[in-house]
């Protein structure tokens, strides 16, 4: 570890650093800076090319701009925060930087004129973050989230035909299999994946309070909605033509409840896992050197699982604050919603590293055949429900309350349910198929309903 990740406040550049490596271009200030410099280059081309001032651009300017927005570096960030520190102004340091590039490389003034040009820096700041959270989205949120489905999908199809006790407020219930609780939580990280898929990210362009009241100033004829639609698309966004000084930011609350609601389903999975591996379902594969208890040498924590868990919680809790926050500002601007999105990378960063940790957990997973056949062997009581439900079948009166007395609260053995199906008046061929029942093959379409789900993702 580096003295830098030693001395970081935030676990996420310092002891979890290499599991958020895919989002330090993208949700960084580094990052940050990059897709403001390409928000100013993007509309610095656009308003030259219009037939507002129909400009060309020097030829060694174009290629330095188009290689500062493909290949911005560290270096060029660098530039802009230097100039920051005397502007004590983020965004027009960009624009600065720029100017300057520009002028070296002997642009025209009128040229370097149409830098910022009618802008507000919220203009530059919406549409930066929205191309933040695009990139992490489909670059990296889909595909770690892919990565988790696609562990949870394998595990539902090879124990699909595993039977597994159930319990419903934590006492024996009728049995499932063990592929199929995996796959229940496969289909609601699917669900929710397509509604995260689908939010549409949106970006305003429009002027210090939404009205393009600077741009009409100087071009009053000029169609400024359509420039600006071209040049929010133009990035990959969504228009949003109705706004105040800021974007809403409801998108972004969408996308933050989203992440909060994966979280919350990934929470519950990681303490069913827990669970098991405490019940003794599953064992986990050891690796060489690792200690599990600084006292008990022969424990093997589910610690992946327990990290998964609590990094989650961060992500609801900061999620859940920046949606309810961001929404609201005062009038048509405050600044709170400034230091606020500088938190975006920090819910993706916790969302990443519970995801890291989630798949090792799930890799290390080994099922205890052995466990599960026990606990099975040791629940027949379990079978009481569908002995009941036969006895309605054929009419029997007070068919639940029978069994009620004849189980509830009592050791039911294999022998004494046997004795109990004996004595139902029932066809033969009830009483013969309930008595092929055992807690093991008392699985209704677990097994079907599973792979039937997998069959249609």
């Amino acid at each position: 570890m580096s003295d830098a990740q030693l001395l970081a406040i935030s676990p996420l550049d310092g002891r979890y650093a290499g599991k958020v490596n895919s989002l330090r271009e993208i949700a960084s200030e580094y990052g940050l800076i990059r897709f403001r410099t390409a928000v100013e280059v993007a509309w610095l081309k656009l308003l030259a090319n219009s037939d507002l001032f129909d400009m060309t651009l020097p030829e060694a300017l174009d290629a330095r701009f188009s290689e500062l927005v493909e290949g911005f570096t560290p270096q060029d960030a660098q530039a802009v925060k230097e100039i920051e520190r005397r502007t004590n102004h983020d965004v027009k340091a960009v624009e600065y930087y720029l100017a300057e590039l520009a002028e070296v490389r002997g642009a025209d003034k009128r040229l370097i004129a149409l830098l910022h040009f009618g802008c507000t820096s919220e203009d530059i700041n919406n549409l930066a973050y929205g191309m933040m959270l695009s990139k992490a989205r489909s670059e990296v949120l889909l595909p770690s989230l892919a990565a988790t489905t696609e562990r949870l999908a394998d595990c539902a199809a090879r124990w699909a035909h595993l039977p597994m006790l159930a319990r419903t407020h934590g006492q024996t219930a009728s049995p499932t299999t063990l592929g199929k609780e995996f796959a229940n939580v496969l289909a609601r990280l699917d669900r929710e994946i397509a509604t995260l898929s689908g939010i549409a990210i949106l970006g305003k362009f429009n002027g210090a309070v939404g009205n393009f009241n600077a741009h009409t100033s100087a071009f009053e004829d000029a169609d400024w909605t359509a420039l600006s639609r071209e040049l929010v698309a133009g990035l990959g966004l969504e228009y949003n033509p109705m706004t105040t000084q800021i974007e809403p930011h409801d998108w972004i609350a969408n996308y933050l409840h989203s992440l909060s609601r994966l979280s919350t389903v990934l929470i519950d999975f990681a303490r069913d896992c827990w669970t098991y591996i405490s019940l003794g379902y599953f064992k986990q594969k050891t690796i060489a050197g690792e200690v599990g208890s600084s006292t008990m040498p022969h424990k093997v924590n589910p610690i992946d699982f327990e990290n998964a868990e609590g990094n989650l919680g961060l992500v609801v809790a900061l999620a859940g604050h920046l949606a309810d926050k961001l929404p609201v500002s005062r009038l048509q601007r405050d600044l709170t919603d400034s230091t606020v999105l500088r938190n975006l990378g920090s819910v993706l960063g916790y969302f990443q590293v519970a995801l890291s940790s989630l798949h090792r957990g799930i890799d290390k997973l080994e099922v205890s055949q052995t466990a599960l056949s026990k606990d099975l062997d040791n629940s027949w009581e379990v079978l009481a429900e569908p002995i009941q439900t036969v006895m309605r079948r054929y009419g029997v009166a007070d068919a639940y309350d029978q069994l009620k007395v004849l189980t509830r609260g009592q050791a039911i053995t294999e022998s004494r349910v046997a004795e109990i199906i004996e004595a139902l008046e029932l066809p033969d061929a009830a009483r013969e198929a309930l008595a092929k029942l055992t807690p093991s093959s008392y699985t209704g379409r677990a097994e079907a309903l599973t792979h039937e789900y997998l069959a249609t993702r």
